[in-house]
């Protein structure tokens, strides 16, 4: 090869240098004409030699001289083409040879080190070998020597375990005795322990059938109820499981049968009270395969438990969540209907889900059977074993259907009076004596750890007995533990000796403090029934709890325990007086005073329960056997309520000494003040005072409120019937940031201005105060405002909460979260509504509630609107320069007008028929245009005046006819010239009120504060009867809410006397109702005639009338079964239970009844007589006086009356009206030609003069008047005389008031009539004069 690669040269010339060959000079191929040093030629030729291969092999490769390396590192190596791979490319053979001179140049480099090395090795290795051959020498002398050891040692060790042998025998002998001794002495005590065990272990076994099927009776059907009936039947059930030979305890105890001490231990802890009441619900809890509040979310904190509410957005979903994953679900504040969704899940309505296997099989996963699934609506989802689902509710008395009751437990977790109790002296033990306190708790929790400890230690003892193999005096640890077992179980014994004692030591201490805790918890049953009587009343315990706290702080102290009980008594019953009476309308404040009063007094059996529910009801009778000794004075509702009253053990004979003695009895019926008039000596020195109040219910109705004024001021003290004024600063010390004030609204009254005034003091204006009245669409506002509030510390003002009902519960959850965290300290929420039963009862009890009513009284009244905006502000009052006179005589009187309009209302139906809402604002804007009149007229346009204020500002609240017929007579008063031109014009016939002459505003403040504190009704135009009336009404009032508070009680009296007067009341109904009426044989006797409407009348009659004798006949019988327990007692029949008892007419009759406002005894008696009269008519014709009182639909009659009279003279209906003439006589022999003769009707408010043929004024004290016949001719419109007769509307009943029905009337009103008169007509409109077809009485 002439010109090989670069490569192969370069290798080629390496190997020349390594084997020594030196290049040839060439010329230099460039043309330079210089020579190079060549190594090609000298390379061809080594590669021509035959043992070129050879000589590579056998290479002196440990000699290669330091120049040809030197040459070859500084040259070669460092050429970045010699490289192998690069050489490979233009030969392989090269590639060897490149490969092979860098290995040698390598092994050059490891050889000039590794040969010194190499020399050093040899020299090592002789010296070792000389050295070995010295150490196996001495190796086989120590051999030797060893040997002879071990034959020593081995016979060492032989004498050694023998001895040891022999001293563990000896040992072991005297542990024996030892343990012998101790087993004999440790469980030989046992032994008397164990025995007694046994034997009762043996009576629960013998009993267990009969506990455990009485516990099941309780789980399944007792929840409900209340202690007293539980325990009722567990002791009937008892004695029914003797009777049949099944062995039960003698005393049954659920939480001995079936619950567990250290559990029931842990509960109380979490938060259970610790009455024998609360410790069975919690069992029952327990044992319930389907499952309040607190002690739920303490019991099941640590498992995660979710509270939910209906009303939540995310509701459906927590529940799906808690299903699948198993975490216990509470669900609050149900009402009586539950979600139907939640259906399958109270039925338990699981399914096992198959799972696709084939899908599977590729991860070789086999499922047997599938997993638990539920269906919640459209989804089906997992259902987890560990699921468990808490439902409470708030209702105080709720009716679940039986259907429900079947899918759940219902448990009835309503505080008890004992579990209150223990609470209350629970905590005042706490705070007055703490170190008894902690004793006690300690003691507790030891007693309990002692026992759980002995439990553990039986449980060795068996254990170990059990364990135990061979011989156990051979089991050291065995009889250690027994050992250890007999010392313990003494100590514990010692110890629960010390702590018995102790124990007694600290219960007789705490004792002293029960009184105070008796006396709290009847206080917090007493205000907890005050929400029967207005949905805002409502107060929680731990608001009374929190109350009852302060007051432990607050009191006076003393050492002495009975002062100190009594100033704590003291300051508590007054804290919680003044507390709850802020919340409370004025009607119910002395209400509250005297249901507090009366059920301390009842709590010490002071006053006896059975005189107590007789001043309320008055008893409940039918008829009177008895003849009224003297009806010229004595009522005979007072005398069939006198002989009721001798029923009672104290009054015994009281009936017959009113029969002996009525002159007596008649001085204190005519008393000025029969309240404080002595009884007869024999009664006024052996009654009590209630007992005096039962007799003055009788006599005088009317003066039961002074009595039962100095009742509670006798009891209580004065300041229990002196109610704390109306206080917005002390309300706001009591609130923080996370309790809102409510103001509970009442007509007429304005909370707003007293509000703004308290911001303005506290600086709170401009921005810090946000006000917003609710209605639709301002929820999202209100929110946005109170986030704003309580982030920033302003004040947020809600109004008329009641009108956005739907948002309540959104209300209610912000309030929920509000927390002192998240609050600002100065942030308050105000709300006002009035009341409303969909007002949130958790912001009710825990917030600070005030009502804020409207002055009472008419000098009060026209005070404050002389005192407030516009009147008071200077500029107004002199706003009508030149015409001052005219001006401030005419202000004077509209403000008067105001302050009659609002008084007028405290008279009931004789003030106005429906009471109404006059406020404030419907003066002022009077005022406003009177103001602009008489600055725009020269004369005062009284008719314009009088038509904007009576007929729009303050008639447009009036919806009665009648009420707007008195309204605008009243307004004439003050409306006319004489009132400025007159200067002796006078307000009524005393004199007592007048418009002052002119002066300054100053001048109009003095004038009013010096009028008379009380008024006359003479100033309102009434007779003064009138205040009998007032007093009635509202004693009836007070009676009727007192009631509502006893509702509980009622209920709960359904065993023993409840029943068996039930049953008495409704056998005495049933066997009086006579049978249907037979409508086939009325119309047969009295077909439908052209010309005889009556006949259709009397047909109609009976069928109205035989509809609600069937309502009562049905519900009566049903009554009767289910008191035999025949049928269920639902709600509707334990309703007519309630009002049976009280004497009451049910709200179901009354439904399927003409209106009535009589108690049942006289309602039964007024039902019958009307029966009475139908069947009269039937049987004897048509009578010739008809008893109009006696109709069910009272028009339907005199409609057909008209219709006669049309079908006789041809005359169209329509054109016809009726002419009255009142006839001076009870009865009458012959029916007039035409119209008809009525009877039965009663004048309220006058009296009718039988020989002037005119109206009168009322006696003293008799209330109503007897009409005699009237006769009612149809007439033709044209024919019938104006005259100045007044025109008297004639009511159903005396409420006057009933539904707005489409003719514009009330649906109480029947006709109008009219009756003669020597005064104007004005006088008796005033006087409220109308006809009533029946009284209450």
């Amino acid at each position: 090869m002439k010109n090989p690669p670069s490569g192969v040269k370069l290798v080629m010339a390496a190997v020349c240098v390594m084997k020594d060959v030196k290049p040839e000079r060439i010329p230099d191929p460039s043309g330079t004409g210089g020579k190079i040093l060549d190594y090609w030629g000298p390379s061809k030729k080594l590669l021509g030699d035959m043992n070129f291969l050879k000589d590579l092999k056998e290479y002196d490769k440990d000699n290669i001289p330091a120049a040809v390396m030197q040459k070859i590192r500084a040259e070669y190596l460092t050429n970045p083409e010699f490289d192998p791979p690069k050489v490979a490319k233009a030969s392989s053979a090269a590639e060897g040879l490149c490969k092979w001179i860098m290995a040698m140049e390598v092994y050059d480099r490891v050889a000039k080190v590794v040969a010194p090395k190499k020399d050093r090795l040899r020299e090592a290795q002789q010296s070792l070998a000389e050295t070995l051959a010295l150490l196996n020498q001495k190796r086989d002398e120590l051999e030797e020597v060893e040997n002879r050891l071990a034959s020593l040692e081995q016979t060492f060790t032989e004498k050694t375990e023998e001895k040891a042998r022999l001293e563990f025998q000896v040992d072991l002998c005297a542990k024996k005795l030892e343990r012998a001794e101790k087993l004999i002495g440790g469980l030989g005590g046992e032994k008397s322990r164990w025995n007694n065990a046994a034997n009762d272990l043996q009576d629960v076994y013998d009993n267990l059938t009969g506990d455990v099927l009485i516990s099941a009776g309780v789980i399944a059907y007792l929840g409900a109820f209340t202690a007293g009936f539980r325990q009722e039947c567990t002791k009937d059930w008892s004695e029914l499981c003797k009777k049949k030979n099944i062995p039960c305890s003698d005393t049954f105890s659920l939480s001995n049968t079936l619950g567990d001490p250290i559990k029931i231990r842990a509960w109380n802890i979490a938060g259970l009270p610790t009455d024998v009441f609360s410790v069975d619900n919690g069992v029952i809890v327990e044992n319930s395969r389907r499952q309040a509040n607190k002690w739920i979310k303490n019991l099941e904190k640590e498992n995660r438990l979710n509270v939910i509410k209906v009303s939540d957005t995310d509701y459906m979903r927590t529940l799906e969540n808690c299903i699948q994953f198993g975490t216990p679900l509470l669900l609050e504040n149900v009402g009586e209907e539950l979600d139907p969704s939640l259906e399958p899940l109270l039925l338990k309505q699981t399914f096992k889900q198959e799972i696709d296997i084939k899908f599977f099989l590729m991860f070789l996963i086999l499922t047997l059977g599938g997993m638990d699934c539920i269906r919640l609506g459209e989804m089906i989802i997992e259902y987890s074993s560990d699921f468990k689902f808490f439902i409470t509710t708030k209702l105080r008395n709720p009716h679940y259907l039986p259907e429900l009751s079947t899918k759940v437990s219902l448990l009835n977790f309503m505080i008890t009076p004992e579990g209150l109790e223990d609470q209350l002296l629970g905590i005042v033990v706490a705070k007055e004596r703490p170190e008894l306190e902690e004793e006690r708790n300690i003691l507790i929790l030891q007693s309990a750890a002692n026992k759980k400890n002995l439990k553990e230690i039986e449980r060795k003892i068996l254990e170990t007995l059990q364990s135990s193999e061979g011989n156990i005096l051979e089991d050291e640890s065995a009889i250690e533990i027994l050992d250890s077992a007999k010392i313990m179980a003494n100590e514990i014994t010692k110890k629960q000796q010390v702590a018995e004692k102790t124990e007694l030591k600290i219960a007789e201490s705490r004792e002293g403090y029960r009184p105070i805790a008796k006396h709290s918890s009847v206080l917090f049953f007493s205000i907890a029934d005050l929400a029967n009587i207005d949905p805002m009343y409502q107060y929680s315990l731990s608001w009374f709890v929190n109350l009852f706290i302060n007051s432990i702080h607050d009191s006076n102290k003393s050492k002495i325990l009975e002062k100190r009980l009594r100033y704590l008594t003291d300051h508590f019953t007054y804290n919680l007086y003044c507390n709850v009476c802020r919340s409370l309308f004025e009607k119910d404040k002395l209400l509250f005073s005297f249901l507090l009063c009366c059920n301390l007094l009842m709590a010490k059996n002071e006053i006896e329960r059975q005189e107590f529910m007789f001043l309320l009801t008055g008893g409940v009778g039918l008829k009177n056997k008895y003849k009224n000794p003297d009806p010229s004075w004595l009522p005979d509702k007072s005398w069939d309520e006198i002989c009721r009253a001798s029923e009672i053990p104290a009054l015994k004979g009281l009936r017959n000494h009113v029969t002996e003695n009525i002159g007596e009895w008649q001085k204190i019926y005519d008393s000025k003040e029969p309240q404080s008039f002595p009884l007869p000596e024999q009664w006024n020195n052996t009654l009590n005072e209630l007992q005096k109040m039962v007799i003055l219910r009788c006599l005088r109705p009317d003066k039961i409120g002074p009595a039962i004024t100095t009742f509670v001021t006798d009891k209580l003290g004065k300041k229990f019937v002196e109610p704390p004024p109306f206080d917005l600063t002390k309300s706001y010390l009591d609130s923080n940031s996370t309790i809102p004030l409510i103001f509970v609204l009442s007509p007429g009254a304005d909370p707003m201005s007293s509000l703004l005034k308290f911001a303005n003091d506290k600086e709170m204006v401009g921005n810090k105060f946000q006000s917003i009245s609710l209605g639709q669409g301002q929820g999202p506002i209100a929110t946005k405002m109170i986030q704003e509030g309580m982030e920033e510390g302003t004040w947020v003002c809600l109004q008329n909460c009641h009108l956005a009902v739907s948002w309540m519960p959104v209300l209610e959850k912000i309030c929920e979260e509000f927390s002192s965290e998240k609050c600002h300290p100065d942030f308050r929420l105000w709300l006002t509504s009035y009341p409303s039963p969909k007002f949130p009862v958790t912001i009710l009890q825990n917030g600070v509630k005030m009502t804020n009513e409207p002055p009472t009284g008419l000098r009060l009244n026209l005070l404050q609107s002389f005192l407030s905006d516009p009147i008071s502000d200077p500029a107004f009052f002199s706003g009508c320069p030149e015409k001052e006179l005219v001006w401030e005589k005419l202000l004077f009187g509209v403000c008067f007008f105001h302050a009659l309009v609002q008084e007028r209302r405290k008279f009931g139906p004789l003030g106005w028929n429906i009471p109404y809402g006059f406020n404030e604002s419907d003066l002022r804007i009077s005022i406003r245009q009177l103001q602009l009149f008489i600055n725009e007229y020269s004369h005062v346009p009284f008719e314009a005046v009088s038509y904007l204020t009576g007929e729009c500002n303050y008639g447009g609240r009036v919806t009665d006819d009648w009420d707007r017929r008195l309204l605008l007579t009243m307004l004439d008063d003050f409306y006319n010239p004489e009132i400025i031109e007159n200067p002796r014009y006078t307000f009524s016939p005393s004199g007592i009120y007048y418009a002052p002459p002119k002066g300054t505003y100053e001048d109009y403040i003095q004038f009013i504060k010096n009028l008379p504190f009380s008024q006359e009704p003479e100033v309102f135009g009434l007779h003064e009867n009138v205040d009998i009336s007032k007093d009635l009404q509202q004693i009836k009032i007070l009676f009727e809410s007192l009631l509502l508070t006893q509702g509980g009680d009622i209920q709960g009296t359904s065993s023993g006397g409840g029943d068996s007067t039930l049953y008495e009341i409704a056998d005495d109904i049933l066997s009086k109702l006579p049978n249907d009426f037979d409508i086939e044989s009325c119309l047969a006797k009295y077909p439908v005639r052209y010309e005889e409407s009556m006949n259709t009348v009397l047909v109609q009659e009976m069928e109205r009338f035989n509809n609600l004798i069937r309502t009562i006949r049905i519900t009566l019988i049903n009554l009767k079964k289910a008191i035999k327990g025949l049928v269920v007692m639902d709600a509707e029949l334990e309703a007519l239970c309630g009002s049976l008892l009280i004497g009451k007419v049910p709200e179901n009759w009354a439904k399927h009844s003409y209106p009535s406002l009589k108690p049942l005894g006289s309602y039964i008696l007024d039902f019958l007589e009307r029966l009475k009269f139908l069947q009269d008519w039937y049987e004897l014709g048509k009578p010739t006086v008809f008893w109009l009182s006696g109709f069910y639909f009272t028009q339907a009659f005199l409609t057909g009356a008209m219709q006669n009279y049309a079908r006789k003279h041809r005359i169209p209906i329509d054109l016809l009206g009726y002419e009255f003439q009142v006839i001076p006589q009870d009865t009458a022999d012959t029916a007039p030609e035409d119209g008809v003769y009525i009877h039965g009707l009663f004048l309220d408010g006058a009296r009718w003069d039988r020989t002037k043929g005119m109206l009168a004024e009322q006696y003293p004290k008799l209330l109503f008047d007897i009409m005699p016949i009237i006769w009612i001719k149809p007439t033709a419109k044209s024919d019938i005389k104006k005259s100045n007769a007044y025109v008297c509307p004639l009511y159903k009943t005396s409420e006057r008031k009933g539904v707005l029905s489409t003719t514009g009337h009330s649906t109480n009103f029947v006709i109008a009539l009219t009756l003669n008169t020597d005064k104007p007509v004005q006088h008796w409109i005033k006087r409220g004069v109308a006809l009533l077809c029946q009284l209450d009485d």
